[in-house]
């Protein structure tokens, strides 16, 4: 399979040069030429499967020319090495956990499945990579333990600084070896343009083999599917139509989500969920799409006022907003609602909810107030523990860290201050 570029000035790649550039010369995102849907008979027996057989037929049709099926099942199984629970709420809601991986955030599957393309390319004669990468929050963490150690790989990461929670931050700036850690003088939105900016200069290409880890880049985005094959294979014996509802920050979880569906999944509605960072809600009311600058909120790894991954949404509507409109909503909420919403969580359930899970409860009560025929998920993305701060001022009581998270806490910060892309450059062309 070839991917193209959203810009549509590049010319087509394979899977694997999609996966080392990242971004296109023309600044698109890559996209699959064709989506082919699975059969239907393994889509009526998801039970019958395991979670690494669902996750390998999801990927095989992006990846079989240029990873060997033996070898794509080897990735799958060591990404799938943890669970992720369906856990029932009422009648009408269940939670997703997506927080059982070593960095307790749903980033924790794109960026080990990542990490092991990059290291099946690099063994096989790629010049080392340097991967390039801006975070909001969790991916900074997920993708630093995913590619820790890997041979012919360096991972650098930018991140705003005083804008994710601490925890956050150790987890991206306390490993070492192969992992470097940019703390800039800015917002996410600032990172993450120069990384984008990064991958246009000349003086970088030509001298470094640049690559990024965020969901722009398709090892990064497609994986996500996996959890959406595995809550479906949970819920295949309910007859309810089925709603996703997404904490959605750049938009690349809820993105694969749809592309699950157009594989075949019975999924007949997705809602992005978000903050204050209400671009694509406003988008949805009116039409038009108006980027704006990111503002702080408590649901930090949403604070997105661009997000990267929703071209790609439209692609998969062949840009049609009345076509949208049928399977996708979207709606924000304040940090004040944020908070009403894991104190009802913790009420109704006795669930302690992070801010961002608590984000896409309210997206999907919203929605079930309309269509109360639908049965509802959202999608818990990290442990609470994560924003431990936020989580006992609201809920008013100590949480016990797990031990991954009590063992990274004791370890020293390294990170590297930088004001401008000027900065970034100079580091990445002398390191």
């Amino acid at each position: 399979m070839k991917f193209y570029s959203l810009n549509r000035n590049s010319a087509p790649v394979s899977f694997r040069e999609a996966v080392l550039r990242g971004i296109a010369p023309d600044r698109g995102l890559y996209f699959p030429e064709n989506i082919e849907s699975l059969p239907a008979s393994f889509i009526a027996n998801l039970i019958a499967h395991s979670n690494a057989e669902l996750a390998f037929h999801a990927m095989q049709q992006f990846t079989r020319e240029d990873i060997p099926d033996e070898v794509l099942m080897e990735m799958v199984h060591e990404v799938l090495q943890f669970d992720f629970p369906l856990v029932s709420l009422t009648n009408e809601i269940a939670v997703l956990e997506l927080f059982h991986g070593p960095t307790m955030a749903f980033k924790d599957v794109g960026a080990r499945f990542m990490a092991q393309c990059m290291g099946y390319f690099a063994s096989s004669g790629s010049k080392e990579t340097t991967v390039l990468v801006a975070t909001s929050g969790d991916t900074g963490g997920a993708v630093a333990r995913g590619f820790l150690g890997v041979e012919g790989v360096k991972v650098v990461i930018l991140y705003p600084s005083g804008k994710v929670s601490n925890i956050q931050e150790k987890q991206l700036t306390t490993l070492g070896q192969n992992i470097t850690a940019l703390e800039v003088n800015g917002t996410f939105d600032d990172c993450q343009q120069m990384v984008k900016n990064a991958f246009l200069d000349p003086d970088l290409t030509t001298k470094l083999q640049l690559t990024s880890a965020n969901s722009i880049n398709v090892a990064r985005w497609l994986p996500q599917q996996f959890y959406y094959f595995i809550a479906c294979k949970a819920l295949e014996e309910r007859s309810q139509p089925l709603v996703f509802s997404v904490p959605s920050g750049n938009f690349g979880n809820l993105c694969a989500g749809m592309v699950a569906q157009r594989l075949g999944l019975p999924i007949e509605h997705f809602i992005a969920a978000t903050n204050i960072n209400d671009t694509i809600p406003k988008f949805m009311k009116t039409g038009d799409y108006f980027a704006q600058p990111s503002s702080p909120t408590i649901s930090n790894a949403m604070d997105v006022g661009d997000p990267s991954n929703f071209v790609r949404i439209l692609e998969l509507v062949d840009h049609d907003f009345d076509r949208l409109r049928k399977i996708f909503s979207s709606y924000s909420y304040t940090d004040k609602e944020t908070r009403n919403a894991m104190k009802e969580i913790y009420k109704i359930s006795g669930y302690v909810a992070d801010p961002h899970g608590a984000v896409g409860y309210l997206g999907l009560k919203r929605f079930l107030q309309d269509h109360p025929e639908y049965y509802g998920v959202f999608l818990e993305t990290a442990h609470p523990v994560k924003f431990l701060d936020v989580v006992e001022d609201t809920l008013g009581f100590k949480q016990s860290l797990p031990k991954q998270i009590a063992d990274i806490t004791k370890k020293e910060k390294k990170a590297i201050a930088v004001d401008s892309y000027k900065d970034v450059k100079e580091y990445l062309l002398l390191s």
